[in-house]
């Protein structure tokens, strides 16, 4: 190796912050092909230990290996993301399957494996630590789900069923941007944008003029089914068209997704049948907090029920607004493009919340420094200050030092906030460092989320919807920052999928905490605070919406299910995505043409190329986790600032080191009930 490669060191910037200034595209691919070769020479000089292993030799040494290939891929899939091109796609296709396989050379290695399962057969003889003995009990976990124990000719076949599966969803990710983009619908007559405010039709005009459309207005498509403009478009064909574009992504004329994510779940069946499981969600769900499919169908099939009750009584109430407003030869049959619309109608007549004259009391700046960041502060006690000096990976990244209590330096911030072409869609959290002790290394976290970015010179006003998710996402960040472990494998988020967004929606809390809203919900002119009795309404119009919520996740949820439920013998080759779709939302008592799954087949990036394969149902699960903790911090036992330090201390610092239900526990004194959301939900009186 030659230092021209700013990977092949440690970084020298604060937090080892990746120097991104002096990165480029010509740099992954050999810090890759380098950094797996070096690994696989970590793992060599394990195994060639000839005495008896120890935890030492070959469970730290396992830790400490992939310094380098750590480095490149935490900052190149962040990269590929969030600010992609033309090479890093061809990057991230060529080295994907290579990856899956440099894994499997590690986790099929017989002669490591062997290490691993003396020093477990031993585990109660070697004096071990809670942490070391955890660490040791999940790294055999995760080399036997790895099919270390396979015969020779399985293991072949896995490596096989792994290159596949890393080459497809690599394809499915790079199709759903590609499609994405191309759905935007371009308006050429200002008329057509009826009904949206001033700050969003200068958006519109914005987002058309980066695309080359000046004089047009362009409106880019979320990576989700309900369009947040479809609350404000008066033109219902302009709705309609709106919709049509975001249902029609990866499916229909095009199809290549569908294709696509039918290919990613045969080869996920057949997986799961050659290590021995029933299907993959049996698979997926085994080393989650659920542990069982029948407890996630439990969860899920008590909520359809009461959920799809509520949401029709909730279309009833939209089909009458519609009576009673429009003309007898209109059209008044409810249609999936009018659900959002004409709840934003009802929700100004009954609630007095007018959603566009909302967005003038979030201004980005505000509801980030004095909204998300002060909440931290009040209840965690850090302090959190913008490093202008350090550079991100995007001319719109901002860095922010983090302090901890007692001034302490704790980690940095990165925030990528606007949408771009380059971007994939929605929102979430990376590592670029993970926290370790062992490592000496502090964590460096980034969130991005994809707000319409205004004109020069114009302030982001955010719906309330946005809000959330900063807060959200920052929840995540804080689950990173306050990470306090001693090995890498259990930094920050590195815990069961099903329990990784309980954090996260609990910080969703304070946008709504009074003291907090008071702080950062102030009128973009006037400076006035929002009016408490607003507030009040706010909350009330948002409980009308929570059936078609619900049952929008659930049919997400249900389809992810139904899509990895098939067994490992059953020939999914022939399938229709749009027929097996269709079918699955039948059988589970969603099948609703007003309200479309939140994700369909052909743009669900969360389990066809992302981590939550059979695993889509975590948000719920984590919800119940959340419920139950906002009753506990508002139970007025202890202070906000008493109650967030025993937070941050017995879950948000231990990451994955316990057991999380267990950490649960720990604070909350009992095991989590569901009732606090099912109220939440208006799931029962």
């Amino acid at each position: 190796m030659t230092t021209s490669n700013p990977f092949f060191d440690r970084s020298t910037l604060p937090y080892q912050l990746p120097p991104f200034a002096e990165i480029g595209e010509e740099h992954y691919r050999p810090a890759f092909e380098c950094g797996m070769v070096e690994q696989l020479a970590e793992i060599a000089a394990i195994t060639s230990v000839d005495e008896e292993p120890t935890f030492a030799d070959t469970v730290v040494a396992l830790e400490r290996s992939g310094e380098l290939l750590t480095r490149v891929a935490n900052v190149f899939f962040n990269i590929a993301g969030s600010d992609s091109s033309a090479a890093t796609d061809a990057i991230e296709a060529e080295m994907s399957p290579k990856l899956a396989a440099h894994r499997d050379a590690i986790y099929l290695d017989p002669e490591l494996f062997a290490r691993i399962e003396s020093l477990y057969r031993r585990r109660d003889e070697l004096g071990l630590d809670a942490e070391e003995l955890r660490l040791l009990e999940q790294y055999h976990v995760r080399f036997v789900r790895a099919g270390a124990r396979l015969d020779a000719a399985g293991q072949v076949r896995l490596r096989e069923l792994n290159a596949e599966l890393a080459a497809a969803a690599t394809e499915f990710g790079q199709n759903n941007l590609a499609a994405t983009n191309a759905a935007t619908l371009v308006l050429e007559k200002v008329e057509e944008l009826a009904g949206l405010g001033p700050v969003a039709v200068a958006a519109a005009a914005e987002n058309a003029r980066s695309l080359g459309r000046e004089g047009a207005w362009a409106l880019s498509l979320q990576n989700f089914s309900n369009q947040s403009v479809l609350a404000e478009l008066a033109d219902r064909d302009v709705r309609r068209r709106v919709m049509a574009a975001s249902l029609g992504r990866g499916l229909g004329e095009d199809g290549r997704n569908g294709r696509v994510a039918v290919r990613i779940a045969a080869l996920r069946a057949e997986r799961a049948a050659l290590l021995g499981y029933p299907d993959h969600a049996a698979y997926a769900v085994e080393d989650q907090t659920a542990k069982t499919a029948e407890a996630v169908e439990e969860m899920l099939g008590r909520l359809v029920p009461p959920a799809v009750a509520n949401a029709e009584r909730e279309a009833g109430e939209l089909v009458n607004a519609m009576l009673t407003t429009q003309s007898p030869a209109a059209d008044i049959e409810l249609r999936s493009w009018d659900w959002q619309f004409w709840s934003e109608k009802v929700r100004a007549e009954r609630f007095s919340v007018d959603a566009e004259a909302l967005r003038s009391y979030f201004e980005l700046e505000r509801v980030l420094r004095d909204g998300v960041f002060y909440a931290a502060e009040k209840v965690y006690g850090i302090t959190i200050r913008e490093r202008e000096d350090l550079v991100g990976y995007h001319p719109e990244v901002r860095v922010f030092e983090v302090f901890d209590t007692d001034g302490s330096a704790l980690g940095l911030f990165l925030g990528d906030f606007f949408t771009r072409p380059s971007k994939r869609g929605g929102a979430w959290m990376n590592e670029l460092v993970s926290q370790s002790r062992l490592l000496e290394t502090r964590p460096v976290v980034v969130n991005n989320l994809n707000i319409a970015k205004p004109p020069a010179g114009e302030p982001a006003l955010l719906t309330w919807d946005n809000v959330r998710t900063l807060f959200h996402e920052f929840g995540h960040a804080l689950h990173g920052l306050f990470s306090d472990v001693r090995y890498p494998f259990f930094a920050g988020t590195e815990v069961p999928r099903d329990f990784v967004e309980f954090p996260s929606q609990v910080n969703e809390m304070w946008m709504a905490q009074p003291e907090i809203l008071a702080n950062y919900a102030k009128h973009i002119e006037t400076g006035e605070q929002m009016p408490a009795e607003l507030v009040e309404r706010m909350a009330a119009a948002e409980r009308f919406g929570e059936g078609f919520r619900t049952v929008e996740y659930l049919g997400a949820a249900l389809l992810d299910w139904t899509w990895h439920r098939v067994p490992g013998t059953e020939a999914l080759a022939e399938v229709d995505p749009e027929a097996f779709e269709e079918e699955a939302l039948r059988k589970a008592g969603l099948a609703m043409e007003t309200i479309p799954p939140r994700y369909r087949t052909g743009y669900f990036a969360h389990i066809f190329s992302g981590g939550y394969a059979a695993g889509y149902y975590s948000y719920i699960w984590s919800e119940v986790l959340d419920a139950d903790t906002v009753e506990w911090f508002n139970d007025g036992v202890a202070s906000i600032r008493e109650k967030g330090e025993t937070f941050r201390r017995e879950l948000l610092a231990k990451g994955g080191s316990v057991d999380p239900l267990e950490a649960f526990e720990s604070f909350r004194g009992r095991a989590p009930e569901i009732e606090p959301l099912l109220v939440r939900r208006g799931l029962v009186d």
